[in-house]
């Protein structure tokens, strides 16, 4: 019997949030994934107008066996949705797994869902999960119970393949990660706030600044704690 994994996609998602852990699982025997959309059209990710993904059902219709939201700009859409988050929260109550790439914690937030957990995102959104009633890890894959956030886009990878230990084994994990040659050797260790040169760190958060406040501002709306920060 498989496991069913539902990617949610919508329009303006972040198409590697989707495809790293895509490619991952695909791979994998005993794993079926399946698209999640609020509707059955198709959705163009972020910047890429030549590229579309089509859900194979809808939020209403799934049950997926593990829930697995992305991020990208068009959280957005997701975060002012509250017949979407609501069907998010339905869903996240019934899986075995309620997972996330990047921002996508902060719909799993806006849901109810990660109220209590440890989480992972974006690291410039990190601080945003405590609007949640999450508490912030800055982990590259972060487990708590049956949750299991990670980091920004690429980190989507290093997700799946955490999955698939959790899913299979660690063995299986081995092999998905030898077969696709996963070694990453970046040229730069610019890949982390930590190791970034500071002006570098500077200047991208000024630039995001205007999209986390809009952000902390949606999850300000849905009053999910008591004592907002």
């Amino acid at each position: 019997m498989s496991t069913t994994i539902g990617i949610v996609v919508f329009p303006d998602v972040q198409l590697l949030d989707v495809a790293g852990p895509l490619d991952v699982l695909n791979g994998v025997d005993g794993i079926a994934v399946r698209l999640i959309g609020r509707t059955v059209e198709s959705v163009k990710p972020d910047g890429l107008a030549n590229i579309t993904l089509t859900p194979d059902e809808t939020l209403v219709e799934a049950c997926p066996d593990v829930l697995l939201v992305p991020g990208g700009d068009g959280i957005r859409y997701l975060l002012e949705d509250d017949v979407a988050l609501d069907d998010l929260a339905r869903i996240g109550a019934a899986a075995r797994f309620v997972t996330s790439v990047c921002t996508g914690s902060l719909v799993l937030g806006a849901a109810g869902l990660l109220r209590g957990y440890r989480a992972s995102t974006h690291w410039r959104y990190l601080e945003l999960l405590r609007l949640a009633g999450a508490t912030p890890s800055d982990d590259r894959v972060v487990r708590d119970r049956n949750r299991i956030t990670s980091g920004g886009v690429t980190a989507g990878i290093d997700f799946g393949l955490a999955l698939v230990a959790e899913l299979q084994g660690p063995d299986a994990a081995k092999e998905r990660q030898l077969m696709m040659q996963y070694d990453p050797q970046p040229p730069f260790a610019a890949g982390n706030p930590r190791g970034a040169p500071f002006h570098i760190v500077e200047e991208l958060s000024t630039r995001t600044q205007a999209n986390y406040e809009r952000r902390a501002a949606l999850l300000r709306a849905r009053n999910l704690i008591d004592d907002l920060p």
